[in-house]
């Protein structure tokens, strides 16, 4: 049976070849019924910018990240600058006495110098006044700045005192100035009396002026040595104490001088008692941590 002759027409456009060349010529056109596929080749560049990106983002904000989460040193979060002055609640005693001394400077400098010249005498801790009323011309000498603000003993005043009433409590840093201010006093006007009657000074030694902050801020520097580290502590002694002596040396004034030394000893003669109460109030057994510690 012979098989039916097709024309040549028919023959030469086969079905196959051209849906070959139709997918080749257009990636995105499928055959019909089966899912568009996406080729290998670009999935593989789509990943790779992809990662390529996604590793660009990360690097950018890989620093930003890290330097915001990462926490400062211990060692600066403790520096306060702030706390190296007085402030109204955080140490009362050191800034109402910074106010007090501050209102009779100015008195002292724009009073009637008559006026102040008699209450300066009044309040002097010579040999006369001590010997009728101790106790008040102690407490009034040391309401007034020899030098007035421009001393620098009003500098070590306020960040020594603030420092050590940051450690061991108002009334205790209280005690430790009027201590020294009392002892290195007596300890230098005793010896003008005992001279007078011995033939040796003039009768008018026995009234000398004598008031001031020093003796007692020099106790306090000598208290406040002891509560510091080993590094800071020598330091703070030797410059206080090359400055005391080298006045000592120079003579200008021996007994302030000498009881500049004998107030910074006193202060010294404090350390086994402050570091007690320095510890104990540190665990917040008296008080406060947050009012015990110190400025760095």
């Amino acid at each position: 049976m012979k098989r039916p002759v097709t024309s040549g027409a028919e023959t030469t456009t086969p079905a196959a070849p051209s849906a070959t060349s139709a997918s080749t010529a257009d990636p995105a056109v499928g055959l019909d019924g089966i899912p568009r596929q996406r080729p290998l080749v670009v999935e593989r560049v789509h990943v790779a910018v992809a990662s390529a990106e996604s590793a660009s983002a990360a690097a950018e904000n890989a620093p930003a990240t890290t330097g915001s989460a990462r926490p400062l040193p211990a060692r600066l979060r403790r520096v306060r600058p702030w706390r190296l002055f007085p402030t109204p609640t955080g140490t009362p005693f050191t800034f109402g006495y910074a106010v007090v001394l501050a209102v009779t400077s100015l008195i002292a400098e724009y009073a009637d110098p008559d006026m102040v010249d008699r209450v300066l005498q009044a309040s002097s801790t010579d040999v006369a006044h001590l010997a009728q009323s101790p106790v008040r011309v102690l407490v009034a000498s040391a309401l007034w700045i020899a030098g007035g603000l421009t001393s620098a003993y009003v500098i070590a005043l306020l960040l020594v005192l603030t420092a050590l009433e940051r450690r061991i409590g108002g009334w205790r840093t209280a005690g430790v100035f009027l201590l020294g201010h009392g002892l290195a006093t007596l300890a230098t006007e005793i010896p003008v009396g005992l001279s007078v009657l011995a033939g040796h000074l003039p009768e008018s030694s026995l009234h000398r002026y004598d008031y001031g902050i020093s003796f007692g801020v020099a106790a306090s520097v000598g208290a406040l040595a002891g509560l510091l580290r080993p590094w800071l502590r020598w330091t703070v002694l030797a410059v206080f104490g090359w400055m005391v002596v080298g006045d000592l040396i120079a003579f200008t004034d021996p007994m302030t001088n000498w009881g500049h030394v004998m107030a910074l000893a006193i202060g010294v003669a404090t350390w086994p008692l402050l570091r007690r109460v320095s510890s104990r109030t540190t665990t917040g057994t008296t008080e406060s941590p947050r009012t015990a510690r110190a400025c760095p």
